[in-house]
């Protein structure tokens, strides 16, 4: 029996599925806890329902698809392209609303024509949205995140911050607040004076040292995730970073960026004239942007539905390129979300690498908006 009622459109949902040329799977509610753990980002990971086996291995009910249907494709050895398709439960907790609901959705791993492959999962997504929700105005909201790797890059801040940066893309006030950081370096606290003097006299082998037999004087040894020579690395790059400071015109640079919002089709435009007046060298990014919006257009999508968005983002690590999100027009809740998540395969395991792209449809918000009555157009209300 399921936890709750079979979406009514379930049925029809897989019919699609069908029609577009998936292999339909199921994966197990019981689930490894470390992939999740590792890779799918902070958001989600506060939220597992976590378990054990009785040998005390860690696991999970379910909380997405993406990286049990991802495991599935390498443990079985199914060769690429290939399009795979599911719909079942997850368990995540909420503050408002079930904890158990159903998603449906699509992963399309091994196609290397990645701006078509980009196309589809949109279309795709937008076409059942479309047809379950008839009458419903939908809003496509689409960002790129290897866009803002390339800026950041651009823009020679240092590999550590640069990695906290993209770490951070998506959520506008993290963004805030690193940039906040080095418009005005602050200094490392907290440390004690020997670890200070150490880092200080740069003299490795006696911190590394210093920091195991604190380790071991304290018992933190034996449950520690980082050796002493990690951590001894870790605070010498945070010591680094700490002290980075941007000039006000790279700062505003990166500003100036993460404010773009407009139609798509406009977005190609105003990104090379972003580039070539902040004199930074994006060819490669902007390429591969060009072509999913020439892609878009090829596949037949509305452009009037989409918009761009340089600072939008979703909250899983594991995204690498372009990610959107569907609402219903004037509403803030989330039908369908997907992305690219081309390093997702090898870090699971995947021997070589493996593009990969896909979306979520959310069911329960589906029904609930299919109940919902769809909002006057100005000339009706006047009528």
């Amino acid at each position: 029996m399921p936890l709750i009622n079979l979406p009514t459109f379930a049925a029809d949902l897989l019919a699609d599925f069908e029609r577009l040329g998936t292999l339909h799977v199921d994966t197990p509610v019981i689930q490894p806890a470390e992939p999740f753990l590792d890779m799918a980002g902070e958001d989600l990971r506060r939220r597992i329902f976590m378990t054990e086996s009785e040998t005390g291995k860690s696991l999970c009910l379910r909380p997405e698809f993406t990286i049990p249907v991802c495991l599935r494709h390498i443990e079985t050895a199914t060769g690429t392209p290939q399009r795979y398709s599911y719909l079942g439960e997850i368990f995540r907790q909420r503050r408002e609303g079930a904890n158990e609901f159903y998603q449906a959705g699509i992963e399309d791993l091994g196609e290397t024509d990645v701006a078509s492959a980009d196309a589809r999962a949109i279309g795709d997504a937008i076409a059942i949205l479309s047809a379950r929700l008839p009458g419903k105005k939908l809003d496509v909201t689409l960002g790129d995140q290897s866009v803002f790797e390339a800026v950041v890059a651009a823009c020679g801040l240092p590999a550590g911050w640069q990695k906290r940066l993209i770490h951070a893309f998506g959520n506008p006030a993290q963004i805030d607040a690193l940039l906040t950081r080095l418009s005005s370096p602050q200094p490392v606290t907290g440390l004690s004076p020997e670890i200070e003097a150490l880092l200080v006299s740069g003299d490795d082998a006696t911190l590394i040292a210093h920091l195991d037999d604190t380790m071991e004087a304290t018992g933190y040894s034996t449950n520690a995730s980082r050796s002493p020579r990690e951590i001894a690395e870790r605070l010498k790059e945070k010591r680094a970073l700490e002290k980075t400071a941007l000039d006000g015109r790279t700062l505003a640079v990166l500003r100036e960026f993460l404010s773009l919002n407009m139609p798509l089709a406009d977005a190609p435009a105003a990104l090379f004239a972003f580039a070539e007046k902040s004199g930074l060298t994006l060819d490669g990014a902007l390429s591969r942007f060009d072509a999913r919006v020439a892609a878009l257009g090829n596949a037949g999508v509305d452009a009037k539905l989409l918009s761009y968005r340089a600072a939008f983002g979703r909250p899983l690590d594991y995204y690498t390129g372009m990610v959107f999100e569907i609402v219903i027009e004037g509403s803030p809740a989330v039908l369908a979300g997907g992305g690219r998540f081309d390093r997702l395969m090898t870090l699971l395991g995947a021997k070589e690498r493996i593009p990969a792209v896909g979306f979520a449809l959310w069911l329960d918000r589906m029904e609930q908006a299919l109940a919902e009555p769809q909002p006057k157009q100005q000339g009706e209300a006047a009528q």
